[in-house]
């Protein structure tokens, strides 16, 4: 979502059926996708503990979902490089949204090196992060 520009979307509490995502919906709430990956995941995790709860003091009835479904792709290792952001905001969103486990970090290749960028910060006219520089082909 962030790679398409949005920045604040919704998470939904669905019944389980057979088609995947696409059980009637218990509850949403809404999900800042700002910061981090790690921040994002933690915000998630809070919101839906406390929809776990409310779930289950209210017992809302589901409602049947309205709307063709928008399926999300897994993102490639290719997809991760920083050379196909055209904006700062670009290079900022590919850094942040990847910085985390189980995630390919964003990346420069540089001659020889790969370049691995964590923990981005947006200045006025720049951006500060951590930098990791390993072999783009580890030496045997």
């Amino acid at each position: 979502m962030i790679a398409r520009g949005i920045y604040e979307t919704r998470i939904t509490a669905l019944q389980c059926v057979e088609t995947l995502d696409a059980g009637p919906v218990y509850l949403k709430r809404a999900l800042s996708l700002h910061g981090a990956a790690e921040e994002i995941f933690l915000r998630v995790s809070a919101i839906m503990e406390d929809m776990i709860i409310e779930i289950l003091d209210t017992r809302p009835a589901p409602i049947p979902q309205e709307g063709a479904p928008t399926v999300f792709k897994r993102r490639t290792p290719e997809q991760s490089n920083l050379a196909k952001a055209e904006t700062l905001e670009e290079a900022f969103d590919l850094i942040r949204m990847l910085d985390a486990d189980g995630y390919p970090y964003a990346y420069l290749e540089i001659g020889p090196f790969r370049l691995e960028f964590t923990r981005a910060a947006r200045k006025t006219d720049c951006l500060l992060a951590d930098v990791r520089i390993r072999l783009s082909k580890p030496e045997d």
